[in-house]
This record gives C-alpha cells, sequence and structure tokens, in this order.
C-alpha cells in the first residue's frame, strides 16, 4: 500500500532529526523514563502481549521527540506513530518487526551519552528495518482500503 509506505517515509524524515535532538537535549530523568519503557515493552513481549508491546514501542518513539522539544514535529510524530502501529498490526511479516528492543536499547545509549550524530544514525536504521519486515505487497485479507480503517 502506497499509503503505509508514505507513513514510514515520513517518519524516516522526522524521527532521526528527534533523535539527534533529543540526544542534546536528554536529561537523566528522560534517560530513566525511557529505560522503563524498555523493560515494559520487554514484560509485555515476554507475557505475549504484542498489542501492548507494540503501544509501548510506539510510545518510546513519542517520548523521544517529547525529549526533542519541538511540539510541531511531536504532534506529527504522534499522528504518524498512530498510523503505523496500525500498519504493523496489518501487515506483520516477522515477529522481529516488535523484537526491536536491541535497536531501542542502543538508542537510549546514544542519547544518553549526547551523542547526536550516532542517535541519528541508529533511529534511521531502526525505522528502516521495521519498516521492510512489513510485507505491504500482500493486503490483508478482508481490508481492501487502509484509509477506510485509519479513518473508520
Amino acid at each position: 500500500s502506497t499509503e503505509a509506505h508514505e507513513v514510514f517515509e515520513a517518519r524516516e524524515l522526522l524521527e532521526p532529526r528527534t533523535a539527534h535532538a533529543a540526544a542534546l537535549k536528554a536529561q537523566q530523568s528522560d534517560i530513566t523514563l525511557l529505560t522503563s519503557h524498555i523493560s515494559q515493552e520487554h514484560a509485555a513481549l515476554d507475557a505475549g502481549e504484542r498489542g501492548r508491546a507494540l503501544y509501548l514501542s510506539g510510545q518510546f518513539h513519542l517520548e523521544i521527540a517529547r525529549i526533542a522539544d519541538n511540539k510541531t514535529i511531536t504532534d506529527m510524530v504522534k499522528v504518524l506513530v498512530a498510523r503505523s502501529s496500525l500498519i504493523i498490526a496489518l501487515y506483520w511479516q516477522r515477529e522481529s518487526a516488535i523484537c526491536e528492543s536491541k535497536a531501542h536499547h542502543a538508542l537510549i545509549e546514544a542519547i544518553a551519552k549526547g551523542d547526536a550524530g550516532r542517535s541519528q544514525e541508529l533511529m534511521q536504521s531502526h525505522l528502516v528495518d521495521l519498516h521492510s519486515a512489513l510485507n505491504l505487497h500482500k493486503m490483508p485479507a478482508a481490508v481492501n482500503n487502509l484509509k477506510q480503517i485509519l479513518m473508520g
């Protein structure tokens, strides 16, 4: 689906930028919050609660946008994360679309060190990986139009 690709392309444009800014602005309290997000995501995965893990993963990305402190971009990321969570749920190819905790760990480390360049690169490759984990050529059964569900 073209729409699905566009959502991820938009995230790939915006979120590496937010990760870069977050690395320059993050306080210790922000790092603590991000770390607790990962623990909750792990716990949800271990409990087989994929929907909750997916939700928490989205929240992790929103927290990074919040730390970056650009309200306009944060609002855009919020919309994109909500749409991509639905896309991920529909087009799931492999479990690793959610088992992204390694990517999230690496991101937290780079942000905690204030390494903006590395944070940007990690976010970029993480989103590209997520995008490629989805089988967007195969329409899910009973779904003819993504917009119908998204706007429905």
